[in-house]
């Protein structure tokens, strides 16, 4: 783990979880940072903050290189959060898709319960919205096998990020 990713204020996953990045024999996520910009991302993105989700990744995402899996996964859902913005604030569907199948590329090596989020789900959720854009409404992401929203935290995260 590289010192710049290191953040001792980063909890762990809910006990029943262990997902990908958590590193249990350690008590700790091997990229705290990346975890915390995946928890305010979700939650942002939960809340239809879509830009401002795209901002939390997008941030994260310069602390890796190329061909990472972290990286993959932050550019991914890089392109996940600005999909749904091309898709809702600017009714852009053709903009979405081709946003999501480029997502779709990124997510496709990423394990399913990477950092605690369902990619099963967001890569299932993305192919469907290629065909059908209707069932991105009402669409959360699984983040530790919940729903979480945004709260006062997320945004003041994503507010320090400009």
């Amino acid at each position: 783990m590289d010192d710049h990713t290191t953040d001792p204020s980063v909890g762990p996953p809910p006990r029943d979880r262990q997902p990908m990045g958590w590193l249990p024999a350690e008590g700790r996520w091997e990229h705290d940072t990346l975890r915390r910009a995946t928890v305010h991302g979700v939650r942002l993105f939960n809340s239809g903050e879509f830009h401002e989700s795209h901002d939390c990744f997008e941030d994260e995402w310069y602390n890796y290189g190329n061909g990472t899996t972290e990286s993959a996964f932050l550019h991914g859902m890089v392109q996940v959060a600005a999909g749904a913005y091309k898709h809702f604030d600017f009714e852009d569907d053709a903009g979405m898709r081709s946003l999501f199948e480029t997502a779709l590329q990124y997510l496709a090596g990423v394990p399913n319960d990477f950092y605690g989020v369902d990619l099963l789900d967001v890569r299932a959720t993305m192919t469907n919205a290629l065909e059908d854009p209707t069932v991105l409404e009402g669409w959360q992401i699984e983040l530790d096998g919940n729903v979480p929203t945004a709260d006062k935290s997320d945004f003041a995260y994503a507010e320090a990020l400009e």
